[in-house]
């Protein structure tokens, strides 16, 4: 196959699986094709968003809260994978892209051992059992793009089987929920991973090249000042 040393090889993005208490990866796992669109949405977990008090209006919060924030705004992503074996074609794959879903499927699930290990406990009468906590998860889209995730949800649509109905393309859809410091321990490594994220997003909006504040307003007229 002819190589272009001149054309650069593309960025993927994925997910990698680390260990929370050593900060080490576990898994990396690699997008065979980087997603085409990606869906985020962002709500501010404001302190005030009850609705407004003031000058007229029928909402019922404190109009002294309207403008603080409670904590970092809740991100949600949602993009659409492909997984195709015959893209690969000189790559041995007896069981199609199980071992790929299953990866992924893998992410959302407890494993035998953690399970058999609170059967166990309920076995022997514990009265209470914690929840099975896993591994902490990241997701990289770029190198401006690194931040813990928790997969919330999961869809596959397998489109095609080779002779043994091993799968051998699908498409997932993938949501995905991001990490914020309201949402794990105090000290967790992904709230730390947390942190330097929002940290590459000010030194973004700090480069942002943004017009003077008089542009707004018809013909340049500059923002209002308040007084009548």
């Amino acid at each position: 196959m002819t190589r272009y040393p001149d054309i650069p090889r593309p960025v993927r993005s994925g997910l990698v699986v680390m260990d929370p208490d050593h900060g080490t990866p576990r898994r990396v796992i690699v997008l065979q094709f980087n997603p085409d669109t990606l869906e985020r949405g962002i709500s501010p977990q404001s302190a005030g968003d009850s609705g407004d008090a003031g000058g007229g209006g029928t909402g019922s919060g404190d109009r002294n809260e309207a403008l603080r924030l409670k904590g970092p705004a809740q991100e949600t992503w949602k993009f659409t994978a492909e997984i195709d074996a015959t893209d690969q074609l000189e790559i041995a794959a007896p069981d199609g892209i199980h071992p790929q879903l299953a990866v992924l499927e893998m992410l959302v699930q407890p494993t035998t051992a953690q399970l058999r290990a609170a059967t166990r406990l309920t076995q022997q009468g514990s009265i209470e059992i914690s929840p099975i906590e896993m591994p902490l998860t990241l997701f990289t889209w770029g190198s401006k793009r690194v931040m813990p995730v928790r997969l919330t949800e999961l869809s596959v649509n397998e489109s095609a089987f080779d002779v043994n109905l091993n799968p051998i393309r699908a498409s997932l859809s993938i949501g995905m929920k991001i990490l914020t410091v309201s949402d794990l321990p105090a000290g967790h490594r992904g709230a730390d991973l947390y942190l330097a994220h929002l940290a590459q997003k000010e030194r973004l909006a700090a480069a942002a090249r943004g017009a003077g504040l008089g542009t707004p307003g018809p013909g340049g007229a500059g923002l209002p000042t308040g007084r009548g």
